[in-house]
C-alpha cells in the first residue's frame, strides 16, 4: 500500500529561536561554541538534531521551512506602526546562524520560503490551505506560536511543546479545549490582543471575558452587533468594550493570517517534496565541523 503523502511545515524562526535560545542562556557571547572558521554552532546542532527527529517520526514527504521577513517590511506594520515594536534586536550570533543554515538547508536540498511583505505564519498558512484543499495526506505544522491554531482542520494538526513533551494538537484537541472553531480563534485574540507582537487588543478585556464572548456570540463583530442587548453578565466589561471597539476590529484584522499569498499559491507543490540524504546531510555538517549522528 503507498504511503499517504505528509507536509511537514516549519516555522524556522521559531525552531532556530528556541534552539538558540535553549543552549546560549546565561552565556557571554564569547562563551558560545564556534568552528575553526569563527562561525558560532549551538542553534544550528540542536536545530538540525530537531529537523532529524521530525523526519524520523513523521516521515514528511514534503518539507518547507518558512522564514520571517524583517518586523518593519511587513504589510502588518504598514497597517499598525508598532506592530512587533516591543521585540528586542536579535542577537549577532543567531543572525549569523540564521544565515549560516539558509545555506545549509541550501545544501542539503530543504525548500526554504520567504516571501516579502509577508510572514511565515502567511506562507504556512497558504501552505496548508492548498495542502487541505488539494491533497490527501496530513499537515503537520511545527511552531509553537499558537497563533498557528486559527489553520488546525481535520487534516492539519500542529506540534505544540508542552510541559517538555511534544503534542499532536489536532482540531479535537482545540475543540475541547476552547468550544469554538479554529477560525474563531482570530476573535478571541482581537479581544485578548497578543504582547508578544504588540498587538493591543481591548484594554481591560483579558482570558476570563474573550473567549466566553466568542463562545456566546461567535464573533468580534456579532458582539459589536449586539451590544446593545449584551448579556448582562459581561456588564463590568460595557465600557471597555465600547471603548476598545476599533482597537478589536484592527487587532482581528492583525491576528488572522493570509492563505492566499500570491507567490505561494502559483507555487508547484511537488518542488516542496524532500527525500532525506543522509550523506549529504553528514558532508555539510563535517563542512561546519559539527557532529552529529545523522544515522
Amino acid at each position: 500500500m503507498e504511503k499517504k503523502e505528509v507536509l511537514l511545515l516549519i516555522d524556522g524562526f521559531n525552531l532556530l529561536s528556541r534552539c538558540y535560545f535553549a543552549t546560549a542562556y546565561g552565556k557571554e557571547m564569547h562563551d558560545l561554541p564556534r568552528n575553526s572558521k569563527g562561525q558560532f554552532t549551538n542553534a544550528i546542532r540542536v536545530t538540525i538534531q530537531k529537523l532529524l527527529m521530525l523526519v524520523r517520526d513523521h516521515e514528511p514527504s514534503h518539507i518547507v521551512v518558512a522564514w520571517d521577513v524583517k518586523r518593519d517590511e511587513t504589510l502588518r506594520r504598514e497597517k499598525f506602526a508598532d506592530y512587533k515594536g516591543t521585540r528586542n534586536e536579535l542577537p549577532e550570533p543567531l543572525i549569523q546562524q540564521f544565515e549560516t543554515l539558509v545555506q545549509l538547508f541550501d545544501t542539503i536540498g530543504i525548500t526554504q520560503l520567504t516571501i516579502p511583505r509577508y510572514e511565515a505564519d502567511d506562507i504556512i498558512g497558504t501552505l496548508a490551505h492548498r495542502w487541505r484543499n488539494e491533497r490527501d495526506g496530513e499537515c503537520i505544522i511545527y511552531s509553537n506560536d499558537r497563533d498557528l491554531l486559527q489553520l488546525l482542520c481535520e487534516k492539519t494538526s500542529q506540534l505544540i511543546t508542552v510541559k517538555r513533551d511534544e503534542l499532536k494538537y489536532t482540531l479535537t484537541h482545540f475543540q475541547e479545549e476552547y468550544g469554538i472553531t479554529p477560525a474563531q480563534w482570530i476573535d478571541v485574540k482581537a479581544l485578548l490582543g497578543d504582547k508578544s507582537d504588540n498587538i493591543p487588543g481591548v484594554a481591560g478585556v483579558g482570558d476570563k471575558a474573550a473567549l466566553p464572548l466568542i463562545q456566546q456570540y461567535g464573533a468580534v463583530e456579532s458582539i459589536y452587533e449586539n451590544f446593545e442587548n449584551l448579556d448582562p453578565r459581561y456588564k463590568r466589561y460595557f465600557k471597555k468594550l465600547e471603548a476598545g471597539r476599533e482597537m478589536a476590529v484592527l487587532s482581528k484584522d492583525l491576528c488572522t493570517i493570509f492563505t492566499d499569498v500570491p507567490e505561494v499559491v502559483d507555487r508547484d507543490l511537488e518542488e516542496c517534496r524532500y527525500i532525506l540524504d543522509k550523506q549529504s546531510v553528514r558532508s555539510a555538517l563535517e563542512e561546519l565541523e559539527i557532529q552529529i549522528r545523522v544515522g
